[in-house]
């Protein structure tokens, strides 16, 4: 099993408070993990939000028989055992030979207020916005690039109107139309204010 990291960093929303406290400096996925090299920053997403970046300063490979009290603190657990009952329930097929990859990681930059994983690719600007604001300004899009922003501006996320559309897969469409817009929208000024110097 190999998972991806581009340029996020995605943990469960129940380890919130451990990772804004610094008890949490570490995560492990099941398998090996591409993209995660030491010195690589990242968003960090945590429940659906993105609290700042963080640069990735180690990477191990271990089995799950291996993992030590040690891992365990650096993922913000009193112990081995605890680490290994929380992992069971993200992965309840684990066995003690399979391998797991342990990526460690420091704070680059805090936000100072979080922003919802479904703005980061707009400055922190919130998609139904920015989709208003392109069809109130009439900005060059295609008729149906323009269907897709009514569409989000009726079910009020990128996620229901997907679902409306049929299914989550309908997701990049969506996107697609608010990033064009978003790009439109910047490039004439339109957008202004704190969020656009995030």
């Amino acid at each position: 099993m190999t998972y991806g990291i581009s340029k996020h960093l995605e943990l469960s929303g129940e380890y919130r408070d451990k990772l804004l406290r610094g008890e949490k400096r570490a995560t492990i996925r099941v398998g090996r993990v591409r993209g995660a090299r030491p010195g690589k920053v990242v968003y960090l997403h945590c429940g659906g939000y993105v609290y700042g970046k963080v640069r990735i300063t180690n990477v191990r490979t271990k089995r799950v028989r291996e993992l030590t009290d040690r891992d365990a603190r650096l993922d913000g657990f009193e112990n081995r055992e605890e680490l290994i009952k929380a992992l069971r329930e993200h992965y309840p097929n684990l066995r003690d030979d399979d391998l797991v990859t342990i990526i460690e990681f420091e704070w680059v930059e805090k936000f100072d207020e979080p922003i919802l994983s479904e703005h980061l690719p707009y400055d922190g600007h919130d998609p139904v916005e920015i989709a208003k604001r392109a069809l109130e300004e009439d900005v060059p899009l295609s008729p149906r690039e323009r269907e897709l922003l009514e569409l989000l501006v009726e079910c009020g996320s990128i996620r229901k109107a997907a679902k409306a559309l049929g299914g989550l897969g309908h997701r990049d469409k969506i996107r697609r139309a608010v990033r064009k817009a978003y790009r439109l929208l910047k490039s004439r000024g339109l957008l202004k204010g704190e969020k656009e110097d995030r």
